[in-house]
């Protein structure tokens, strides 16, 4: 299976689609991984400035390359919800992720994002 999925970061509009390998095992150590690098070169640089729009231009730039092997149609970002992703991956203002796995409620209508999901537990 494919598993879509979407990167959602807070204060920023964009929403990231990957078509495929989007489950926990697979998404999160690359994306804990790439965010705990992310933050401490804001924390050394200082820099604050724009780093919603800075975060979702680097995840998608990482994802690129650990996900889309050759194939980079893969990857797609937009201002809407895709009906078929399985998880939705929040990226908090206070650094942390949580895994969201969507629901019936979704499917029918992915623009009620989170709301049509419930968060996943390990």
């Amino acid at each position: 299976m494919s598993h879509p999925c979407h990167i959602v970061v807070a204060d920023n509009p964009a929403i990231i689609y990957a078509s495929r390998g989007g489950t926990p095992e697979r998404m999160l150590p690359v994306l804990k991984q790439f965010l705990d690098k992310f933050w401490q070169e804001r924390d050394i640089s200082g820099e604050d400035s724009d780093t919603p729009e800075c975060l979702v231009a680097q995840i998608i730039v990482r994802l690129g390359f650990e996900i889309c092997e050759d194939d980079f149609s893969n990857l797609r970002v937009g201002v809407n919800y895709n009906p078929s992703a399985e998880y939705i991956y929040w990226v908090s203002s206070q650094r942390d992720v949580t895994v969201w796995v969507a629901e019936a409620a979704y499917r029918h209508d992915p623009a009620l994002g989170l709301q049509g999901c419930r968060q996943w537990k390990q």
